[in-house]
């Protein structure tokens, strides 16, 4: 069959070559050859380096440069070499910014197929990947390699600066980052920089307000899959992680390391302006909003500022009338967590803050200083007396 033939099948869509096993089509016989390998299980193209195997004298030409460091594909833009056609063309629309893969669920659009893939996932809920030892599912072929090495306690990477071992390569690319602070990901809306590719990611969506995860119980959506994780636990009332010192149950592994310096007393994190140590890193930052002023989380609604992410919670609630907090005894709701905790008080009669002069007992803690000052007022305010007394 001439060069011809073969061209013209391309503009009439002519598929003459069926597969036996599947019914699939091709437009050449030596595209139906390589398929049928698929079902066989038959590769005739051997490395001679390695002996691995390959279908496709192609997947053995590509494989060989791996053994001899060819990379011929070069960059047009930068210096940068592939070993696969498809890598340069994946590498090249980080310079062009194209994204030719579009969700038609959400609308997002992606540079590569198998992101695209990936992404609708998120979607479906589709978990294909199955963990042989334990069963769990995962959306993405590389996460079950990872949770795998989990099994088999193999960690092959080793930093050369600390000699801490990893068991994916990427971490130990990421914990390398921590001796040169390289960050090499870059906001292209505040040009921030990250060392990590998913916090760019995350970091992303604070600007394009993307919220791709979403709860099936509440429909509530997130930015991060871990926020929903937790989230979800609300519903479901797990606590997974335990305290071994005193049993206490928590929801997320953040809360239980914050608990676990209450027993030990570890507060690692000074203040470099008055040298107050914290226990958690979060509390030292909103501390040190304290000296600088700085107020990060402003309202969408009045561009009020604030200093803590908390705060602004609170506050956003005002303009929705939102009151997430229900008494289980009087059915009344609260907007913010601690005016519940008061409510609850007042049923049960209890009263935790007592005064260390006379041991009786106040509900508020602003009673109880209040009340204080009855047995200091003496020392604080002088006695009136009258002009014919002096």
């Amino acid at each position: 069959m001439n060069s011809l033939t073969q061209h013209d099948r391309t503009h009439k869509g002519q598929k003459p070559y069926q597969c036996s096993e599947c019914k699939k089509y091709f437009r050449y016989k030596c595209s139906l050859t390589e398929h049928e390998r698929t079902h066989t299980e038959e590769k005739p193209y051997k490395c001679s380096e390695c002996q691995k195997s390959f279908s496709q004298k192609a997947s053995l030409i590509i494989h060989e440069r791996t053994h001899t460091g060819e990379k011929t594909y070069l960059c047009s833009e930068c210096p940068k070499r592939f070993i696969k056609k498809i890598y340069l063309t994946h590498h090249e629309r980080t310079h062009t910014g194209r994204k030719p893969y579009w969700c038609s669920e959400c609308h997002k659009s992606l540079s590569w197929k198998h992101s695209l893939i990936n992404h609708e996932r998120i979607h479906t809920g589709e978990k294909p990947y199955q963990c042989s030892e334990c069963q769990k599912s995962f959306s993405q072929k590389g996460t079950l390699t990872r949770h795998e090495r989990q099994h088999s306690v193999q960690k092959p990477y080793q930093c050369p600066e600390c000699q801490k071992s990893f068991r994916l390569k990427d971490n130990l690319t990421r914990h390398e980052r921590t001796h040169t602070r390289e960050k090499p990901y870059q906001c292209s809306e505040c040009q921030r920089s990250f060392s990590v590719k998913e916090s760019l990611t995350r970091h992303e969506r604070t600007h394009t307000e993307e919220k791709p995860y979403k709860c099936s119980k509440c429909q509530k959506t997130f930015r991060q899959k871990g926020h929903l994780t937790q989230h979800e636990r609300k519903h479901t009332g797990q606590k997974p992680y335990q305290c071994s010192e005193c049993q206490k149950r928590f929801r997320h592994r953040g809360s239980l390391a914050r608990h676990e310096k209450i027993h030990t007393g570890e507060k690692p994190y000074q203040c470099s302006e008055c040298h107050l140590s914290f226990s958690v890193k979060g509390n030292l930052v909103q501390h040190e909003r304290t000296h600088t002023g700085e107020k990060p989380y402003k309202c969408t609604e009045c561009q009020k500022s604030f200093s803590h992410r908390v705060s602004l919670n609170y506050h956003e609630r005002k303009h929705t009338g939102e009151k997430p907090y229900k008494c289980s005894e009087c059915q009344k709701s609260f907007s913010q967590k601690g005016s519940l905790f008061l409510c609850e008080r007042q049923h049960t009669g209890q009263k935790r803050y007592q005064c260390s002069e006379c041991q009786k007992g106040f509900r508020l803690k602003v009673s109880l200083t209040e009340h204080e000052r009855t047995h200091t007022v003496e020392n604080t305010i002088p006695l009136l007396r009258r002009p014919d007394e002096l």
